[in-house]
């Protein structure tokens, strides 16, 4: 059967490394505060590079990578909610950065479940035009989301980008997954509202920063993640014993602890990395799972779900061997 393979991973942290006992002098915090309701002890928050650079440089690194020329490619899809510009896209910069001129480019909003929903976007798209590779990529600069003044959301964001090399492959490699959403609690997680205005002159070009129901997105995720990650079992035709690794979006170590825990899951399954790099979003699955590349943490052959959840609210597991 058909199917597409990750081949290459990369990943890429702002310059910036921004600590608890940093915050605690711009807000009424601390490190026990935030480490005890989050894990994240650390994070990078960028102040020289915007989210088309970050992203362009996991790009490069890819192809580096693969050895292939930006030619080559036939698609590139960038997962993010932070793009510099409402158009043109990020992947669209990618694309001309790179000079990939004979791919496709666009971006996908989906906040912290946009990595999986961009792996499933783009696997489609290559089996369905006889593509064959494609760069996918998630990426934030939510540094530029924040109010600093709000010490329930300022604390948990970080900035960085990481993505995948697809390509196409004889055998099946994608197994499972589930994509959901629910409109209806949207408004329990917001950022980057843009108000319109009945005065002609008047339009303020201002946006609105992230705001979060913090006790109905943990609800969120604690009920709806075990139950797509056992959906997206069920579709691969295995049992939650039979993966390897469970990389989820690093939002909250509580968060994981309670979905290994639902899952009857030993947490060893479950690596963290949000104590370094804070919630980066639709970046945070594909950071952590470059860095467990890297470590030689995730080995080829292995299945692993990735599964992402936030903003929408959204959630998304996929399956795969890597």
């Amino acid at each position: 059967m058909k199917d597409v393979k990750i081949t290459a991973t990369s990943k890429v942290a702002a310059n910036n490394l921004v600590t608890n006992n940093q915050l605690s002098k711009i807000m009424d915090t601390s490190d026990e505060w935030i480490t005890k309701r989050t894990g994240i002890k650390t994070r990078h928050i960028s102040t020289d590079k915007n989210t088309s650079d970050l992203a362009t440089t996991v790009g490069k690194d890819l192809l580096e990578q693969v050895s292939w020329t930006p030619d080559k490619l036939d698609l590139i899809i960038v997962a993010t909610m932070s793009p510099d510009y409402l158009t043109p896209s990020v992947s669209a910069q990618i694309q001309g950065k790179l000079g990939a001129q004979h791919a496709v480019a666009f971006d996908l909003s989906a906040a912290c479940s946009g990595f999986s929903y961009a792996l499933s976007v783009a696997r489609s798209m290559l089996l369905a035009n006889n593509w064959s590779k494609a760069l996918v990529i998630g990426a934030e600069v939510l540094s530029k989301l924040i109010d600093w003044d709000d010490r329930s959301s300022a604390v948990l964001f970080g900035d960085g980008a990481g993505g995948v090399i697809l390509e196409t492959a004889a055998e099946r490699h994608f197994v499972g997954q589930d994509l959901q959403t629910f409109g209806e609690l949207g408004n329990q997680l917001t950022a980057g509202h843009i108000k319109n205005n009945t005065e002609l002159s008047n339009n303020s070009f201002t946006y609105t920063p992230f705001q979060m129901n913090g006790r109905e997105v943990y609800r969120f995720a604690t009920h709806e993640v075990p139950q797509s990650i056992e959906a997206a079992c069920k579709q691969a035709g295995i049992t939650a014993d039979q993966i390897d690794h469970y990389l989820l979006h690093q939002a909250n170590s509580r968060i994981i602890e309670h979905v290994a825990k639902r899952l009857n899951q030993p947490l060893n399954k479950f690596p963290i990395n949000i104590n370094e790099y804070g919630n980066t979003a639709a970046a945070s699955e594909a950071i952590l799972l470059a860095e467990c590349a890297e470590k030689g943490r995730v080995k080829k052959g292995e299945t692993i779900a990735l599964s992402g959840f936030g903003g929408g609210l959204t959630c998304a597991t996929v399956i795969f061997k890597y």
